[in-house]
């Protein structure tokens, strides 16, 4: 797609098309039961949205509290990539938040837009857990661990927390929070006003309006008003969504089977399946809870 080929198609009296691309949810995989958002999944969708020339924009639709720092790049990155390849403008609209991965996708458009109730920022790394070591002598448990290295039970939480372990543990944070700062400095370079806010960078999140203070983000709007004020009032939206294939609902019968009591060879049925969904429904639970969700 040229320049001008928006302007052949006004000509033409065809009107603007932008596709719209939901990214709403957990970045990762969040359990066997629940999808969260992967390059693996979203692959299909980003190419459905960007490759049809017809397309004249694709527009963003960003609703997600972070997740996996390993999949907020790869699906940054595969966004980036399509951007470049077919030269669409690519625009984020962010709904209740976009916050830590989130606003790591969101900075893969070329403009972001948000709403004064909305949440944007958490440049930050997280890691959190809980601490059991005293619970097991309570209950007259006793645990057997055997490894092959001596750090591989690092941060074991039925053991006391070993200081080595934790600065290993931050130094990766380091290096991944220095990765998050790269990346939202080159998106949005000079937008950005660190000089408003000190830890502008250092995993603090703010309201709409005071992101787009901050260069954390470029302006309010809602996204059919702001786009069709943009491209024309005749504007078509094609709105793409995560559909599974017929192997994976299978999967997802199957994997309903095995939590309502059907079992597997290694002895997991009811008590496996409900208690990893659940795990799953706590932690991401507690991912949206820190931005009052």
């Amino acid at each position: 797609m040229s320049w001008f080929d928006p302007i052949l198609d006004r000509v033409r009296g065809r009107p603007p098309i932008v596709s719209v691309v939901p990214l709403r949810g957990v970045i990762g995989s969040v359990g066997p039961m629940r999808r969260g958002l992967t390059v693996e999944s979203l692959a299909p969708l980003l190419e459905a949205a960007f490759r049809p020339r017809s397309v004249t924009a694709v527009a963003l639709v960003v609703n997600s509290p972070g997740g996996s720092p390993a999949q907020s790049e790869l699906i940054a990155g595969r966004i980036r990539d399509l951007a470049a390849e077919t030269e669409k403008p690519v625009v984020a609209f962010v709904e209740d938040v976009a916050a830590s991965g989130g606003y790591w996708l969101a900075c893969a458009a070329d403009e972001i837009r948000v709403t004064s109730t909305s949440i944007v920022g958490s440049i930050g790394v997280i890691s959190a857990g809980f601490g059991f070591q005293d619970a097991l002598s309570r209950l007259g448990v006793e645990r057997r661990v055997h490894t092959a290295g001596s750090r591989k039970a690092l941060l074991d939480p039925f053991r006391p927390e070993n200081p080595d372990d934790v600065a290993h543990l931050k130094a990766i944070q380091g290096e991944l929070h220095a990765r998050f700062i790269d990346w939202v400095r080159e998106r949005r370079g000079d937008r950005l006003k660190p000089d408003e806010d000190p830890e502008l960078l250092e995993g603090k999140f703010w309201t709409g309006p005071r992101g787009v203070a901050l260069g954390l983000a470029d302006g309010e709007g809602e996204l059919r008003r702001t786009l069709r004020e943009r491209y024309g009032a005749r504007t078509r939206f094609r709105t793409l969504s995560r559909r599974p294939g017929l192997m994976r609902r299978f999967g997802l019968a199957q994997a309903g089977a095995t939590a309502l009591g059907a079992g597997t060879a290694d002895g997991e049925g009811l008590f496996g399946g409900f208690a990893e969904s659940l795990i799953s429904a706590v932690e991401e639970r507690a991912l949206w809870s820190r931005f009052g969700l």
